[in-house]
């Protein structure tokens, strides 16, 4: 029986033997990663690519330049992102916190450690434990294990967890059994998305799935 810890290396070996690495999150700055956390949320990242392009010609891919726009004006430069009064009001809520609670210093907000920084951004409006944790490791560059629709469907698939499995009980399946390691976690995260965006959709293309065939556990 393969416990869980070589299960995981197993995995991650096979899909970076395939992928190489992905050197991923794609943005160049830590506003940047937390501001495209957001505005991915249920959309394809290159709706975020444009509304991000836009912010940034408009020079406002900074919190405290968004802190000064309204709602309305803010949701008109993110329309290409998708429920873009929803994300409007939710990169406020972010910006309101770090103005009011941070004073604008977002390296300082960043550094607390990692439970208490997961715990204060759960409780902004608008950042869900997936978001929270790819601030954390992306942002923050703490070792915050990030799962999403095909971190649950891959492994589901083949038998390795329950297709109910909770956010925060999938997380732990990774984070129980594996140092925490930044570049790591990045590097697995990215190749699940890989992947599950290549093969492991809703309706599964396996046939040249690297894990294809694949039901050990």
């Amino acid at each position: 029986m393969t416990s869980r810890r070589e299960l995981i290396q197993r995995v991650f070996d096979r899909l970076f033997e395939a992928f190489g690495p992905q050197e991923w999150w794609p943005a160049k700055t830590p506003t940047e990663v937390i501001i495209g956390a957001i505005l991915t949320q249920n959309t394809a990242w290159k709706n975020v690519k444009q509304s991000i392009a836009c912010l940034r010609r408009n020079n406002l891919l900074d919190f405290e330049a968004l802190h000064r726009l309204s709602e309305s004006e803010l949701a008109l430069l993110i329309r290409s992102s998708g429920y873009y009064n929803q994300k409007a009001r939710k990169l406020k809520a972010f910006c309101e916190h770090l103005q009011t609670r941070w004073q604008g210093d977002l390296s300082l907000f960043l550094s607390q450690e990692t439970g208490p920084l997961r715990k204060e951004l759960l409780q902004i409006y608008g950042i869900g434990p997936e978001t929270a944790d790819s601030i954390l490791l992306y942002a923050a560059f703490q070792p915050s294990f990030v799962v999403d629709t095909y971190t649950c469907r891959i492994f589901h698939r083949h038998g390795w967890v329950a297709e109910d499995i909770g956010y925060d009980e999938l997380r732990d399946y990774f984070m129980d059994c594996l140092e925490p390691d930044v570049e790591y976690f990045q590097e697995y995260h990215a190749l699940l998305v890989r992947a599950g965006h290549l093969y492991c959709r809703r309706k599964p293309f396996c046939d040249f799935c690297p894990l294809n065939g694949w039901t050990e556990g």
